[in-house]
């Protein structure tokens, strides 16, 4: 199993574009900037900032170089607790607290940096209030106070009331003490302008660059992305400060539009962000190369070798993927050169990858998406563990496959592809079999509902093909999705032992025939489509064992003899042999069948073991 979790060790050979970042805030040597890295859900955002993190504190290490204090603000984790607004403030302000009282130096105005910020806390300036423009407490609390009041004259003095009173007055107090003197000219407009005054100061007596970097501001709700964005925009273009901003562009259009909604101006949403960020990047799409190197790495990652060989593993690959824009490879051959000794199950988690990689960098729903691939991997893993557990034979390929419609496909159609594998001829789709030749032919397929997707066309293109497999185990051990029925689990214990012994040992069907009489008709149905689905793998039709069973279930239950007929009519002609002619001669419904075959191209000796039967 893989973590869901960004990492700093790059496993995608993102570190030239986080090293480009890095390079960025260096050259910009104080000037402010701002830089987006987009890139939609689980591409590897979150990831790319760690690799910027990580090659800044190289960075600063180095002699002579600038110094970085680097501050990270998730406002997914406030979302729901906080103020995503207040809480970036008391981040950033926190930070340099501590990197004051290291230094020993701008600790007073650090001081009054965290009281301005406290101010801001306080009075929620994001919910505005013409009271705070002349210094009054927050209108919410002096709103506590007139419900408070309106409480007293409802219900009297309770002690409900005495304890809400305690409450609402000592945050009355609190809020009118926490903010900057009452002598003072007090509003929002000369406080922001102070903050910043206050805030660039310190950097510039502190020496250093502050870079603040913001992740899964797309995984946010609307307004906790704007309140953020605008916390942005407070600190934003000052000197000394850097932003990364890690975010899916299309989420934070969405939350613009949500904000300003009933503007219908899609020039404003566009550029509210762009006004933002100075230098946009986008995370680099994988292609199969990429997600190959990305399989093999996490399989690696996950093996037993020693965390020293891992690591050496991950450089090489790295460095390989790096060159191969020259056409260099990355693959299971290109590992072995390492000359690392692999242990056997990891030789075979790599051929896997090498079998999942076209998949999973071609198939709409994934994409390449590393975060995805994670997490189909973790069903994988999980699916062929019960495989193994319980003594199925699933070829991992195949089970990939079927997982990937299972995930991604019409749950229609794939209730329909589990319902013809349970009925149909040993585990296998048959219907898919034209569909996956002209597919793979690049032929333009015309089906209807509900098979009539995209998505379908390509799954059907990714190999292996389906058709001619037996897909029982596969869709066995993936049953929490979508139950798999057999035939066989819908019949009474008598039908299915009765079932079990017609189809290994057809041959004694003549000495069950009392008990088959005694079974249910809607057995009986069931029971004749496992033996038929048998008996179209037979390819000579003179007296098979597989006919003994059916024709002990046709006179058991004569409805089960006319499904038997149609069965036998539909044999290649070529297939029927002479000897199956006396043997039938007894049945009701032979000569509807004789006279069948006699009409057509059956061979010459079956026309006259025909004739003479009827002599």
């Amino acid at each position: 199993m893989w973590a869901d979790n960004e990492t700093s060790r790059d496993f995608l050979n993102f570190s030239g574009v986080s090293e480009t970042v890095a390079e960025i805030i260096v050259q910009a040597a104080g000037r402010p900037i701002s830089i987006g890295v987009s890139g939609a859900w689980g591409v590897g955002k979150s990831s790319m900032i760690q690799l910027i993190r990580s090659s800044l504190a190289k960075r600063s290490q180095a002699p002579a170089s600038q110094e970085f204090v680097i501050v990270e603000f998730n406002a997914w984790l406030y979302q729901g607790y906080d103020d995503a607004r207040a809480a970036l403030m008391d981040v950033i302000a926190s930070k340099l607290s501590e990197e004051a009282e290291k230094r020993t130096t701008a600790t007073d105005r650090v001081a009054e940096l965290v009281k301005r910020v406290r101010w801001f806390r306080v009075a929620k300036i994001a919910a505005g209030g013409a009271a705070m423009a002349f210094g009054l407490p927050p209108l919410g609390l002096v709103g506590d106070a007139i419900n408070l009041a309106k409480g007293v004259a409802a219900d009297g003095v309770t002690q409900d009331v005495v304890n809400e009173a305690t409450r609402t007055v000592t945050a009355l107090q609190a809020a009118t003490n926490d903010m900057l003197a009452p002598q003072e000219a007090v509003s929002p407009p000369k406080e922001i302008q102070a903050l910043r005054d206050n805030f660039e100061q310190i950097l510039e007596e502190l020496g250093v660059t502050l870079v603040v970097l913001i992740d899964d501001l797309d995984r946010c709700l609307p307004d906790t992305t704007i309140s953020t964005l605008e916390a942005i925009r407070l600190f934003l273009f000052l000197e000394r400060t850097a932003f990364v901003i890690a975010a899916d562009t299309e989420m934070i259009k969405h939350a613009v539009r949500k904000h300003f909604e009933g503007v219908n101006d899609n020039v404003l949403v566009t550029n509210y962000f762009d006004k933002l960020i100075q230098i946009p990047i986008q995370v680099p799409a994988l292609g199969v190369q990429e997600v190959r190197s990305y399989l093999l790495l996490l399989f690696v990652e996950n093996s037993n070798l020693d965390a020293k060989d891992k690591e050496e593993i991950r450089e090489a690959v790295i460095r390989q993927l790096s060159l191969s824009w020259k056409g260099e490879r990355v693959d299971r051959a290109f590992l072995e050169t390492l000359g690392k000794d692999f242990p056997s199950e990891l030789i075979s988690r790599l051929d896997t990858a090498e079998r999942l990689a076209p998949l999973m960098a071609r198939a709409s729903g994934i994409s390449g998406n590393p975060r995805l691939i994670k997490r189909f991997l973790n069903a994988l893993f999980i699916r062929m563990t019960i495989a193994k557990a319980q003594g199925v034979g699933v070829d991992e390929a195949v089970l990939a496959k079927l997982l990937l419609f299972e995930r991604l496909g019409d749950s229609k159609a794939y209730a329909s592809l589990i319902s013809e594998a349970g009925r149909g001829d040993g585990g296998k789709v048959s219907f898919l079999a034209d569909w996956e030749q002209n597919a793979a032919a690049g032929k333009q397929l015309d089906l209807e509902a509900p098979w009539d997707d995209p998505f379908v066309e390509e799954w059907l293109r990714l190999p292996p093909a389906l058709s001619n497999l037996d897909l029982r185990g596969a869709l066995y051990v993936g049953r929490e999705h979508a139950p798999f029925v057999s035939p066989e689990d819908r019949l009474s214990s008598d039908a299915a032992d009765l079932l079990e012994g017609l189809l290994t040992t057809p041959e004694m069907a003549s000495s069950m025939k009392d008990r088959l009489t005694e079974i249910p008709r809607v057995d009986m149905s069931i029971m004749m489509d496992r033996l038929l689905d048998k008996a179209r793998q037979e390819q000579s039709w003179g007296v098979p064992g597989i006919l003994e069973a059916c024709l002990a279930l046709s006179e058991a239950d004569p409805v089960q003899g006319g499904r038997l007929l149609a069965f036998l009519k539909d044999r290649p002609h070529a297939q029927i042999q002479p000897d199956i002619v006396p043997k039938l001669s007894g049945m009701p419904w032979s000569r509807d069948l004789f006279d069948s075959w006699s009409s057509s191209n059956v061979s010459g000796p079956v026309k006259k073991a025909i004739k003479q039967q009827g002599k």
